[in-house]
């Protein structure tokens, strides 16, 4: 059942590429982009239809399958379907489902979108559900992946936007430990979370950004502060003696 469902979204996708969406996108990826370049109002359309038409045979389990296998295989685009896909089966998520998606780093999802969409569509839900907290989070601070370890604030990032009620304090206890993470993109997942979180809890947030200063990179102290006053961001400059601590 799986093979075949692969088949004819691998044919869809064929059939829809478009090389002018190919060469737009592949402005936007650093690590380099590998899609097929389909008209994204077009391909949500047919993952919702699939959507429908599966639902009576496809349980959540059967969805993992086929995201491992899109995970594994896949390109850009066939990684986003099996987001998309899971997404329908909101109701049966569990811990075993944060844990399995929690593997498709290390073999499948490699760049910033495809880390931002599982946030929006799937971790975002985990934690409004309660069916992970901030500690299951937490276990993705660690790995080798970047884009596992951006995945943490920009989760948080999500789940504020659906709940307006995280907690600086938590959100603080939780992204801390990145404060000196090498990638890039963790830091502009932290630096983005800050400042979302700064504009409902400036003090919490400026005490946090004063801390970290001297130490932190820059990066982050950037999107952080990029919503402030342009005189007032210039509280949060390093001050001469300060270096950037590095990760040890």
């Amino acid at each position: 059942m799986i093979q075949s469902k692969l088949k004819e979204i691998r044919a869809f996708c064929e059939s829809n590429s478009d090389p002018d969406i190919i060469k737009k996108y592949q402005r936007y990826f650093k690590e380099g982009y590998d899609g097929y370049g389909i008209n994204d109002k077009v391909f949500k359309q047919q993952i919702e239809v699939w959507t429908e038409q599966w639902k009576d045979e496809m349980t959540i389990e059967n969805f993992l399958e086929l995201g491992d296998e899109l995970m594994k295989n896949g390109r850009f685009d066939e990684k986003h379907a099996a987001i998309n896909f899971l997404k329908a089966s909101r109701k049966d998520f569990s811990k075993e489902t944060f844990d399995r998606i929690g593997k498709w780093f290390d073999y499948g999802i490699n760049d910033w979108a495809t880390t931002d969409v599982l946030c929006m569509l799937i971790l975002s839900s985990l934690l409004v559900d309660r069916v992970i907290g901030y500690d299951d989070l937490k276990t993705w601070i660690d790995p080798n992946s970047e884009w596992k370890r951006r995945a943490v604030p920009v989760a948080l990032v999500e789940y504020n936007k659906l709940t307006k009620d995280l907690a600086p304090a938590e959100a603080i206890e939780v992204v801390e430990p990145l404060m000196l993470d090498n990638s890039e993109y963790v830091q502009k997942g932290i630096g983005t979370l800050l400042r979302e979180l700064w504009k409902k809890h400036p003090n919490g947030i400026e005490h946090f950004l004063m801390k970290w200063k001297n130490e932190c990179r820059r990066l982050i102290i950037q999107y952080s502060t990029e919503k402030m006053d342009k005189e007032y961001r210039k509280r949060f400059r390093r001050s001469k003696q300060g270096t950037p601590r590095k990760k040890v």
